[in-house]
């Protein structure tokens, strides 16, 4: 049985990492993938680890290559997931989580049209700029840079199965789990993975 791909979106400052991290907790089965990027490596992060960091002229060249399951130009810096990242591990029947944004969600939707698709929203636009400003990790144009663009990452929500609210954290961990378990409960899952009991209960 092929596995689910599960996409994330979220404007930036909305806590989709914290929230995927603490879910992948409970799901340590679910491959996330790891993303490439050419924007440089913030204070705390590591390599391979939160992101593969590229040059720009890296990333281009894995572009012209066909190398991206999706990719995009993301304030500014470009990020994208690797085809072998993701590919095989669906066909092996593992369930992978990518975090990317909504034009990547768009790309990866003509990939593979059954992807299960969750954004999260922020209880507010001011709380969004106060977790932005908590991070600490950002000059002041970045964090404007991010703010104006969050209304236009926000409009995008409509195109996903399934949509957060951020507004207490451990609650959000719980929807997305919840998530998590109801796409596993399907019926063609569940055909598959009980096939012997199905055809013992109906023999």
């Amino acid at each position: 049985m092929r596995g689910t791909l599960f996409i994330v979106a979220a404007p930036s400052g909305a806590g989709k990492s914290s929230i995927v991290n603490a879910c992948l907790a409970r799901f340590p089965d679910i491959a996330l993938s790891i993303s490439f990027t050419s924007r440089g490596m913030r204070p705390g992060e590591r390599h391979a680890q939160h992101y593969h960091f590229v040059s720009e002229d890296a990333f281009r060249a894995m572009i012209d290559a066909g190398d991206f399951f999706e990719w995009a130009n993301v304030h500014g810096d470009l990020k994208g997931t690797a085809r072998q990242s993701v590919e095989p591990q669906l066909a092996a029947g593992r369930d992978v989580l990518l975090e990317i944004d909504w034009q990547g969600a768009q790309q990866v939707r003509r990939h593979v049209p059954d992807a299960v698709g969750v954004f999260i929203l922020p209880p507010s636009r001011a709380a969004l700029e106060e977790r932005m400003r908590k991070r600490g990790q950002d000059s002041e144009e970045t964090i404007a840079r991010r703010l104006a663009n969050a209304h236009e990452e926000m409009s995008h929500y409509g195109e996903f199965d399934y949509v957060i609210v951020n507004e207490t954290f451990e609650t959000a961990v719980d929807e997305m789990c919840a998530i998590f378990t109801a796409s596993r409960l399907r019926r063609e899952a569940q055909a598959v993975r009980h096939r012997a009991l199905i055809d013992a209960l109906l023999a």
